[in-house]
């Protein structure tokens, strides 16, 4: 595979679970109008996703190890595109929530996988610096999300927005037939799941790690979640705030190329895992001053410095010890930091107090990254 080439296809990959997510954020309000719910019970179309996500993490990351990565991602994204189109055709709100968590399932493909291929290909400090690079590549998928949800919703309601994904779906599928090239090592010497997952339960820089994966998602996902309602209470429709997608993008921008210019001069991953997390609690201390205000956007760029030069970090150092059972052990890790996040998503969608959720995610956060190690 060329290294630009599959670079590119790995980005792609790696985009397409929040892609797809923020891309569908702004529906919210229009899928609870259609099947007259509450904001409540249209969040937990986005909460359930991850629990569909968490089980479709540990689910491709034994598939991946147990026949290779290829087959796992290809019928990863066929089962997301399964899933919307499921979501497209039902007219019940029950039916909608399964269809979504069938989507989830396979969308974690997207995750585990491809992180596992990463990890195959490289390792150390050039993990980091390619963990660095994507995140300036992935900054754009939030506003890229964002903005087409909103003027898909505007133009053709919540229908549109389940043609793209499944659209989205079959493309990747496409591509990654064509380019992607299998990783695993031939002689891949497997370990049990429940072997490696008892190593990582006896791993204080797993638990530290999952609850800091999970907590800056929580934030970041409850602002998809909460603030097209928020938006609606400001008086402004699913096309606006779909534009706020520019300044999370400005924001994941930033702190990508922060992240990428303090690697550089030899700053240690602790030290920045330690200066996100004093960004985002000032963030996230600013957003719950101005909640009803639209002056709130302000510090949630923030937040997505914080976000975005945290993540990389986390990512890049959580599994160095596994390399024997990188699959298997990436999908463990994801499964558990994707399951609190789908229980703190629920939590945080009883209040709708974003403003909260954010500060003790931000507190949490500052908490636990003070005991990382970050290597």
């Amino acid at each position: 595979m060329n290294l630009h080439r599959g670079m590119a296809l790995l980005t792609a990959l790696l985009m397409f679970p929040q892609m797809v997510e923020t891309l569908y954020s702004p529906a919210l309000t229009d899928i609870a109008r259609h099947f007259s719910v509450t904001a409540q019970d249209a969040g937990w179309t986005l909460s359930l996703y991850f629990f569909g996500f968490a089980v479709g993490v540990l689910f491709w990351g034994w598939i991946c190890d147990l026949l290779g990565r290829k087959p796992a991602l290809l019928l990863g994204l066929l089962c997301y595109a399964a899933g919307a189109v499921a979501a497209l055709l039902t007219s019940h709100f029950m039916l909608l929530l399964v269809a979504r968590m069938l989507a989830a399932f396979g969308a974690a493909t997207g995750s585990v996988v491809t992180q596992t291929v990463l990890r195959d290909r490289f390792n150390g400090s050039e993990l980091a610096r390619i963990f660095s690079f994507m995140g300036i590549a992935l900054a754009v998928s939030p506003a890229l999300g964002l903005w087409l949800g909103g003027m898909i919703v505007s133009a053709a309601g919540f229908e549109g927005v389940f043609y793209l994904l499944a659209g989205l779906a079959i493309a990747l599928l496409a591509w990654s037939a064509w380019q992607l090239e299998e990783t695993r090592p031939s002689l891949h010497a497997r370990q049990g799941v429940v072997t490696v997952m008892w190593r990582l339960l006896r791993d204080m820089q797993i638990w530290r790690a999952t609850g800091l994966v999970a907590m800056f998602n929580i934030s970041l996902f409850s602002y998809y979640s909460q603030a097209p309602f928020l938006f609606q209470t400001l008086g402004f429709g699913p096309a606006a705030f779909g534009l706020t997608g520019g300044v999370l993008a400005l924001g994941s921008l930033a702190g990508a190329q922060l992240n990428h210019i303090l690697m550089k001069r030899s700053l240690s991953a602790k030290a920045l895992l330690n200066l996100a997390s004093g960004i985002g609690l000032v963030g996230s201390v600013g957003i719950w001053l101005l909640m009803h205000s639209i002056w709130f956007l302000a510090p949630m760029f923030l937040v997505m410095v914080a976000f975005s030069m945290a993540i990389p970090v986390v990512l890049s150092t959580a599994l160095g010890a596994y390399a024997d059972c990188r699959g298997t052990a990436g999908a463990l890790f994801g499964f558990a930091y994707y399951l609190l996040i789908g229980f703190g998503l629920m939590v945080s969608g009883w209040g709708q107090q974003l403003g909260i959720t954010l500060v003790v995610c931000a507190v949490g956060i500052v908490l636990v990254g003070w005991r990382y190690r970050g290597s």
